[in-house]
């Protein structure tokens, strides 16, 4: 059933009927990729500015990636929890090493670690806020589908169907102040993401992040960032909140960690690290496949400078897009950092480009009407975000035409 590449139309009827309906799926089918390619069922090349939803760190089968998925699956693929692995010791170590002293859960998505953060948060503020069990997070701000990490989330489209959630999280504006209004004696952490960036790759600024981690400390409370979409050194530091010079108390990890293996973390702080044997656990997480895979792109990462050069190629994007307004592209601002960026139009044809840029072979996502996210892997060159940005304007030009511009 599975030997042969099927068509395009093939897939999407047999999906129709055999997966749930829970995604608005482009009209793509991939059989394969190689670095920041993919090739459809119809044997074209399009390059891949998604990067799976800022997953494909290293792209697609990265020789990395390949080698430490096959060493280890021919060694141990899963043991469980109740004893040791080298590679779930060795990937905690990276971490902690990449971020700041404290001691890590392992978990297998963004959402499950979100899920880990908030049971720290309330255990901790139990034991040090006088049984304070509530957190402040931010409108706008997107940490999971799950139940609690879905509480945490501000929009009300996903929330809306699944109400009521879990009670204790309240949401406010970007703003110090609106933030600090919020903390009440019930408060015991503030939650964040540095850029967020479901909603339009929306920067929380520099001096907000350090203005909160002031009134953290100084109002007793746990700060937790949600660095599954922003970190593995895609804005030009391994992790985004250290562009604005601050330590957290929580962070959370995910999306490329694995290189497109599922995997994701907890790093507590020890002012944090609160839980003990028997408060949180994982079947799978930090299994020895995927902490092998995942030390192996940090390796890699690390080792091939990625860090500094998505900072460095990342400008080059950057200034690539802005560029295109004098090829007629409606291009109002652009928005995020290093290789995580939003572009803004003037004009609501976000849809309709990024469904027309399938057929110009460059994939690219579309936020609402207007916003155009564009998520790399870090070993994308100039040379290819040059022919990307070709094959965009060409694909803003056929929806500005569909739409009657």
């Amino acid at each position: 059933m599975t030997d042969s590449p099927a068509s395009l139309e093939v897939l999407r009827d047999r999906a129709g009927a055999a997966l749930m309906h829970t995604y608005a799926r482009q009209p793509l089918a991939i059989e394969s990729g190689h670095g920041v390619w993919v090739r459809d069922d119809r044997g074209r090349e399009l390059i891949d500015l998604v990067g799976g939803l800022a997953v494909n760190v290293l792209g697609h089968a990265h020789p990395a990636v390949t080698a430490a998925l096959t060493a280890q699956a021919g060694r141990l693929i899963h043991s469980s929890n109740l004893y040791f692995t080298a590679p779930q010791v060795e990937l905690a170590e990276r971490l902690i090493a990449s971020a700041f002293p404290g001691r890590v859960f392992l978990c297998n998505s963004g959402a499950e670690a979100n899920e880990g953060a908030i049971k720290l948060a309330r255990k901790w503020g139990r034991r040090h806020r006088s049984g304070a069990t509530g957190v402040v997070a931010l409108e706008g701000g997107f940490h999971g589908r799950t139940m609690g990490a879905l509480a945490a989330t501000a929009q009300p489209r996903y929330r809306e169907p699944f109400e009521p959630l879990l009670a204790g999280f309240e949401h406010v504006a970007a703003d110090i102040e609106a933030i600090d209004a919020a903390v009440t004696d019930d408060v015991a952490a503030v939650l964040l993401e540095p850029i967020q960036g479901e909603t339009g790759v929306i920067p929380v600024a520099d001096s907000l992040l350090r203005e909160v981690r002031a009134l953290c400390d100084r109002r007793g409370l746990l700060m937790i960032v949600d660095e599954v979409q922003t970190g593995m050194g895609r804005t030009g530091r391994w992790w985004a909140h250290q562009h604005a010079g601050i330590v957290p108390d929580v962070m959370t990890v995910a999306k490329g960690l694995g290189g497109g293996v599922p995997i994701g973390a907890v790093i507590a702080a020890p002012r944090a690290d609160v839980l003990e044997p028997g408060d949180h656990g994982s079947t799978f997480g930090g299994g020895p496949l995927a902490s092998a895979v995942a030390c192996a792109v940090m390796r890699t990462i690390d080792e091939d400078g990625l860090v500094e050069r998505a900072g460095r190629i990342g400008e080059y994007l950057r200034e690539s897009l802005l560029s295109l307004g004098a090829e007629g592209v409606p291009v109002a601002s652009i928005r995020g950092r290093g290789l995580m960026l939003g572009v803004v139009l003037d004009e609501p044809i976000a849809a309709r480009t990024a469904r027309a840029a399938l057929d110009c072979r460059v994939m690219i996502n579309a936020i609402g009407d207007s916003v155009l996210r564009l998520l790399p892997a870090l070993i994308i060159t100039e040379a290819e975000i040059d022919e990307g940005m070709r094959r965009l304007v060409e694909a803003v030009a056929i929806a500005r035409t569909e739409g009657g511009a």
